[in-house]
């Protein structure tokens, strides 16, 4: 998966908005105004990171050379995606919804509601 295929995907889920509120080279996802995934543009190897429920992440790093503990995020709750190593495009898109689908979790249940598929 590229970059491009990445923002596509983030970009195809519901309510979704783009921006760059840090600098110029990290492109911000968010659902209701709340991050869920970050796209460095200047990496030297595409990257995202993605909140990741804590059930998941050590496992995901253990399974994936690809995931990582995300760099300046709590690494607790986020991982750091490589986009062209040892995960399949369809399981970076699942892990993309999961972190949507967290971020949505913790919202106002009347809010939440208006995601139940």
């Amino acid at each position: 998966m590229n970059i491009e295929e990445a923002r596509e995907y983030c970009l195809s889920l519901r309510n979704v908005t783009e921006s760059f509120p840090f600098d110029d080279v990290s492109l911000v996802f968010k659902v209701e105004n709340k991050m869920f995934a970050l796209l460095s543009l200047d990496a030297e190897e595409p990257y995202i990171a993605l909140k990741c429920s804590t059930d998941y992440t050590e496992e995901l790093r253990d399974r994936y050379t690809a995931v990582e503990p995300a760099y300046h995020f709590n690494k607790k709750y986020w991982n750091g995606v490589y986009l062209e190593r040892d995960m399949p495009a369809e399981e970076v898109c699942h892990w993309i919804h999961h972190s949507y689908r967290e971020v949505i979790a913790k919202l106002p249940k009347k809010i939440r509601e208006t995601y139940d598929e």
